[in-house]
């Protein structure tokens, strides 16, 4: 039954892929506008293109390098399922940045062609589709192919490197460095994506905006179409890889947890269902998320995106719902259930129907605290008519408030979960939040889109408002579904997290796993590991910062000449120079979170690392949810203004070039560096940290420095 289960889940995902391959051969046939629209489009495309493939001549040795480690030193084939982890990864985030350049020129297009915001919306969720399939796809194949190949996790299995022995369990570790190597390549894709469309995007603000008064995404200033490429190599091709990486962490949790709550266990029935069901979920969100995009596409389009959007997460989450209750009956129903199985076969649909719950209920919350409909986003666009300061303390407000309520329902979630099924249950939870996430990605991936093909407009038709409205219509929209993803991964990342430590540290004893917060050097760990995201979150501010000092004094450079001697603009100068500074300032953060529980172990071991484990991961969620949802207010306030929907007392519009639109246009550079940088780059990295701890775990078991003292 299991290799029957297996083979029709790889069969789903073949059937997912042929959907996105049909799906991206629709998107090529499109019309593109006109000869305008197609040059900017194509200066975007290859802009884009050559970014890629400047960062992957950094990611391939680093890659090539881990994996030699791992299979020499700790396990021969732990190297290989490395390596499978980032090329999954990495095919996810081209083929989503690939359809992406094809989507927005064609969004633009058929805004032109049609007047009509719901068959707008179809070609931008259409483009969408390809990454968010692709993401799910790709994902879960590399997953069941190890499955296949390894037999899914047993005890009692050892198995060393090439040219060192460690006593390690290869059936485990093939999973935790799959999605390392999933983490790695997400890690390099967001900290140097982040940088560059952020560096170009403030400089073009700063600019273009603020010192010249040019119109939003003016063509005229080089930084704009700068940023246009970052919109795909950060927002679409950094938001593949993060999702893929954290789905993968979900299903990778589930693993992990059972490995050691099976401990000694005779039970091989229970273990292979235990085993099969994240498999059994994956795959059917993934069909359901197939589903639910195909309506979305193929059904009459609605003039209201918002709704649109919001059927395909419903369609989607209850689909998988209905899954999750058969397949809880079939796999747990006639077996021997262990005691944490409280409530019998439907635990693990109960701790699964928290995670799902959860997932939408946060993502109601963060539309909530983004979104430019809701009071909050009203609130601070009003208060940026009395500056700069009140702005940026506004929006500190908002984001430090929507904190609560999102870690509240996360809590209440993980507890359910935890009382029905243990801690096997707060790994199915996280992997319940992400069941969807094809669905979750393909309107994720809208935004982007959306974003370019505003800017191609403006570009290319300025002298036709008109679809302007619908292209800024779509991406007010796409800011607020770009940052549900944003809290969909953070989320998800707390209760894989969790599944993970509570895994590391079980990996170590029989008994129910403790980690001991009075020991001083628990508490110490803590210390580093609130201290490393501090560092972390700092260095990657701090590197786009420079970044976008070098671009801005590029771009005033340029247009000085271009508004006052009639030069052109050199787009490649600016766009080479904002992947020059992204790539230089990569590695270091990259490699740091990579590193860390390293050095913890080879100083401290594991009770050390296991402190720097929750250190971390506690102040991660806090500060990513604080950075998302302000950056998502900031961003949507400044565009509430720019659309002339804010008033003064009399009635009259307060909309661009006024004292409130530069104050707003500061808030959204604040904004950006948190959203698009700091915040998305938190949950890959507590993620990473956990992976890598459960990975070297049996290796520096009892081998570390200072053992004798600690």
């Amino acid at each position: 039954m299991t290799i029957v289960i297996q083979l029709a889940v790889v069969f789903i995902t073949f059937l997912a892929l042929a959907f996105m391959v049909y799906n991206f051969h629709k998107l090529r046939n499109m019309e593109e506008g006109t000869k305008d629209m197609s040059d900017i489009a194509a200066i975007i495309r290859r802009g884009a293109r050559r970014f890629m493939r400047a960062e992957y001549y950094v990611i391939i040795p680093t890659v090539l390098i881990v994996a030699a480690i791992f299979s020499c030193f700790i396990e021969k084939t732990s190297g290989f399922t490395f390596m499978a982890g980032a090329l999954m990864s990495s095919l996810a985030c081209v083929i989503g940045m690939r359809s992406g350049s094809y989507a927005n020129v064609r969004t633009t297009a058929t805004a032109l062609r049609t007047r009509d915001i719901g068959k707008t919306t179809q070609t931008a969720l259409l483009g969408g589709s390809i990454s968010g399939i692709g993401v799910q796809a790709f994902g879960l194949f590399g997953i069941i192919m190890i499955h296949l190949i390894a037999g899914g996790v047993r005890e009692g299995v050892v198995s060393s490197g090439f040219f060192a022995s460690f006593t390690c369990n290869p059936t485990v570790l093939r999973f935790t460095t799959y999605s390392l190597g999933c983490s790695l390549v997400a890690m390099f894709n967001r900290v140097a994506g982040g940088n560059y469309t952020k560096a170009a995007d403030i400089s073009a603000d700063i600019v273009g905006k603020r010192r010249h008064d040019l119109p939003e995404d003016d063509s005229r200033m080089p930084n704009t179409i700068a940023d246009f490429i970052g919109d795909l190599v950060n927002d679409i091709a950094g938001n593949c890889s993060d999702l893929l990486e954290s789905t993968v962490s979900s299903i990778v949790a589930c693993s992990v947890i059972l490995s050691f709550v099976t401990r000694g266990s005779t039970n091989v029935a229970f273990m292979d269902a235990a085993s099969i069901f994240p498999i059994i979920i994956s795959g059917g969100g993934l069909l359901a998320s197939v589903a639910g995009i195909f309506f979305a596409l193929n059904h009459k389009a609605s003039s209201n995106p918002t709704k649109e959007l919001n059927n395909i997460t419903y369609m989607s989450s209850a689909t998988i719902m209905i899954i999750a209750l058969i397949a809880s009956v079939l796999v747990f129903g006639n077996i021997e259930l262990i005691p944490s199985f409280r409530l019998g076969w439907i635990s693990p649909f109960i701790a699964l129907a928290a995670g799902v719950i959860s997932g939408v209920l946060i993502g109601k919350i963060t539309e909530h605290y983004t979104g430019a409909e809701h009071k909050p986003v009203k609130l601070l666009a009003q208060i940026a008519r009395e500056g700069d300061a009140f702005v940026v303390t506004k929006g500190d407000a908002i984001g430090e408030r929507s904190c609560f309520p999102v870690m509240v329902v996360i809590v209440i979630a993980m507890i359910v979960a935890g009382v029905v099924c243990d801690v096997y249950g707060i790994a199915i939870a996280a992997l319940g939040m992400l069941s969807f996430v094809g669905a979750t990605v393909s309107i994720d991936a809208f935004g982007p889109i959306a974003d370019n093909a505003g800017g191609i407009c403006e570009s290319c038709l300025s002298d036709q408002p008109e679809i302007r409205a619908i292209t800024d219509k779509l991406d007010e929209l796409g800011n607020m579904t770009a940052a549900i993803g944003k809290g969909f991964a953070i989320c998800s990342s707390m209760f894989a997290s969790t599944s993970l430590i509570i895994g590391f540290i079980g990996s170590f004893s029989s008994a129910t796993p403790v980690l001991n917060i009075a020991s001083y050097v628990v508490f110490a760990g803590g210390v580093i590991g609130v201290a490393v995201i501090k560092l972390f979150s700092g260095m990657l501010t701090d590197n786009t910062i420079k970044s976008a000092v070098v671009l801005t004094d590029e771009g005033e450079r340029q247009l000085d000449g271009i508004l006052n001697r009639g030069e052109k603009p050199d787009y490649d100068t600016c766009i080479s120079l904002a992947a020059r500074n992204a790539l230089i300032r990569m590695a270091p953060p990259s490699l740091m979170t990579l590193l860390v529980p390293v050095f913890g172990f080879i100083f401290f071991g594991p009770t050390f690392v296991g402190g720097i484990l929750v250190g971390s991961t506690l102040v991660a969620i806090g500060d990513a949810i604080f950075h998302g949802n302000s950056g998502g207010a900031f961003d949507n306030a400044k565009k509430l203004i720019e659309e002339g929907r804010l008033l003064d007392e009399n009635g009259v519009v307060i909309g661009k070039k006024t004292d409130a639109h530069k104050a707003a246009i500061t808030g959204d550079t604040v904004g950006d560096t948190r959203k698009d940088v700091v915040g998305v780059a938190l949950d890959i990295a507590i993620k990473e940290m956990s992976t890598v701890a459960n990975t070297l775990a049996p290796v520096f078991a009892n081998n570390y420095l200072f053992s004798s003292i600690m």
